[in-house]
């Protein structure tokens, strides 16, 4: 007997296009096994909250303007978490690191999308552009993206889907960010959260 479609939040801080990629994908039905219940920002300004808005999903935001620590911030977003049932995170470019408290709490039910082929340009201060000039500076000459699940290390836990993405010459960090979110990103991220929520519905 399956359990309900697993409650998914979705956290976000900024334009938001791998959480449209996500509600795009569950509205042609490819997501059977979650449902997006909630988005969640650190981030009042995030245009990510406006997408939310524009698919019907409840959106909230935990603000570092009036949760100043990360604790009481952290605790906020529990509460939230618990009050709509969350029971699988997403982090969809969510640009604050979660504390080992917190991915315990979790452990197993926080997956992250990073846009570069792990172990690959990861961990600490790896994030959004600065991953792609340290992959064109390297002269690396295949990148990607890849899903994972996230623990107490920055990039550091299970992979669970990776995919390859070409450098090509001429390449700027910028045409190589939108490549790897067109070619890898906005096609793994939901089909990853298809197969954790599979999982964990038969559990």
């Amino acid at each position: 007997m399956l359990k309900e479609k697993i409650k998914v939040a979705v956290f976000v801080s900024g334009g938001g296009t791998n959480l449209q990629a996500i509600l795009e994908s569950e509205r042609r039905g490819e997501i059977p096994d979650a449902e997006i219940k909630l988005v969640l920002s650190n981030n009042p300004s995030a245009f990510a909250l406006k997408r939310a808005e524009n698919f019907g999903v409840k959106s909230v935001c935990v603000d570092k303007g009036v949760y100043k620590t990360l604790q009481e911030r952290e605790e906020k977003t529990i509460e939230i978490l618990k009050e709509n049932g969350i029971e699988l995170i997403v982090l969809a470019g969510y640009l604050s690191i979660l504390s080992e408290s917190f991915t315990k709490k979790y452990e197993g039910r926080i997956i992250n999308v990073h846009p570069s082929l792990i172990p690959s340009f990861c961990g600490k201060g790896f994030y959004g552009l600065k991953v792609h000039e340290e992959a064109l500076r390297y002269g690396v000459k295949v990148t990607g993206a890849t899903v994972h699940f996230v623990n107490e290390i920055p990039d550091g836990g299970q992979i669970i889907m990776q995919k390859a993405v070409e450098i090509l010459d001429g390449d700027t960090p910028e045409i190589l960010q939108q490549r790897v979110m067109r070619e890898a990103e906005w096609k793994l991220l939901p089909a990853s959260l298809e197969k954790v929520a599979k999982k964990l519905r038969e559990e």
